[in-house]
């Protein structure tokens, strides 16, 4: 944290470098019951299937800008490269990333 992350973050804010955050999110759009309590036996209508609504977004960590890459099936390291592409247009740049498979595989 002390040696890595917070010189570039100083770099970023003093404009000199770009520092990206890198996460996805998958939103399930579908009706998920954990549990369910009812004095009388009640049907819960849900959509058939499960449809999914990726989204893998890259935040600038000074301006808050966000570049991001979605889709309907899953991320993948396809996505993460697509994703790295776009982000790579700045001249110096820091991405940091979490510990997500996709993300460390030999394609990215």
């Amino acid at each position: 944290m002390k040696t890595e992350l917070e010189p570039r973050l100083a770099e970023s804010q003093a404009g000199k470098r770009a520092v990206y955050f890198i996460d996805a999110a998958h939103f399930v759009l579908a009706t998920f019951l954990g549990h369910l309590w009812s004095s009388v036996r009640l049907f819960v209508k849900a959509s058939p299937g499960q449809r999914r609504y990726d989204v893998l977004g890259a935040i600038h960590a000074t301006t808050h800008e966000l570049v991001r890459v979605t889709n309907e099936g899953y991320i993948n390291a396809q996505c993460v490269c697509e994703l790295l592409t776009k982000v790579a247009a700045q001249s110096l740049i820091t991405v940091v990333l979490d510990n997500a498979p996709y993300q460390r595989c030999r394609t990215v």
